[in-house]
């Protein structure tokens, strides 16, 4: 049984694709410090899985984490853009550094392949749509500073020692288990716990921001994709599909029957307006086609929500 290793794989992403690898028939060991994720959502698994309660800054953790392992899902990191602007040095620590000391270790211990979970933010304020992996990258916080220097990383050990890797570039993953009660959250998670408890959304200026939404399900796929393939660089992972903000309540609004219009704040400093992603790359190159649609997405994570224990 081939054993692969999830890091951060008790986060949202994580732990869906930890289900899906188990499913699969592979021996799972996840590496996670909790400090974001919870070893609740791995519950319908945990009894399959080896989980490591450690830390990617840490050298020891890292070692014994990628021992045997034939590939890597590196998703361990600080996912919030606001904690990497009010801590740029933690969050490299983590981001950068912890990134580094995976595929120092891989490496070592002759890891195949390490797939990255990278973010659509390194293209930053480019107006160009839809964003393609050939634009040039204008990173507008540490935290895609720090999410380009990892795929930089990554194609220098893939040049220089032949570590084979691939950087995936998410855009806007959402589905279950995507925690509404942080301020860093989905937009689709907020609103559609606001929509269930009868609250007005928030929205920051007109609403007319557009955003590539992607079901998790869809990501898993990708992630799973990019590890089998022999591909190398970096690609897109979304819809190709844009989806404005206000639209995006109105779906939520008819799914749940919550009747409140929106309260508009003023535009936030840095915002950027329109983002999608030209998925030919990861098409081409991966087969990914994402498989899922938008709406059914959006009834899927719902459902989720109305079932889900308090607190969780």
């Amino acid at each position: 049984m081939e054993t692969v290793l999830v890091t951060g794989g008790a986060g949202f992403i994580g732990s869906h694709l930890v289900e899906r690898l188990v499913a699969e028939g592979f021996a799972v060991r996840v590496l996670d410090d909790l400090s974001s994720g919870r070893v609740e959502h791995l519950a319908a698994v945990r009894g399959r899985i080896e989980f490591l309660e450690g830390d990617i800054r840490d050298g020891d953790d890292v070692r014994r984490a990628v021992a045997g392992c034939t590939r890597v899902f590196h998703l361990a990191a600080v996912v919030s853009v606001q904690k990497t602007v009010e801590d740029p040095l933690g969050s490299a620590a983590v981001n950068e550094m912890g990134s580094l000391s995976l595929l120092e270790a891989a490496r070592a211990a002759g890891v195949r392949r390490v797939v990255f979970a990278s973010s659509s933010a390194v293209y930053g304020d480019d107006p160009r749509l839809p964003k393609r992996e050939d634009h040039a990258v204008r990173p507008r916080s540490p935290y895609a500073v720090q999410k380009l220097a990892a795929e930089h990383y990554l194609s220098v050990y893939e040049g220089l020692f032949g570590l084979s890797t691939a950087s995936l570039r998410f855009f806007n993953v959402f589905g279950p288990r995507q925690d509404p009660s942080s301020p860093y959250s989905g937009v689709i998670s907020i609103f559609l716990t606001r929509a269930l408890a009868d609250e007005a959304p928030l929205i920051y200026g007109d609403g007319g921001q557009t955003r590539d939404f992607i079901y998790v399900a869809d990501v898993v796929e990708a992630l799973l994709r990019a590890s089998r393939s022999t591909e190398v660089g970096v690609f897109n992972v979304g819809t190709g599909r844009e989806v404005d903000i206000l639209t995006l309540w109105r779906e939520i609004a008819a799914l749940t029957g919550c009747g409140r219009s929106p309260r508009h704040l003023p535009p936030r400093p840095g915002d950027i307006r329109r983002s999608v992603a030209a998925i030919d790359e990861a098409a081409g190159r991966l087969g990914f086609v994402p498989q899922v649609p938008f709406e059914e997405g959006l009834s899927r994570t719902l459902a989720w929500y109305r079932r889900a224990p308090a607190g969780s």
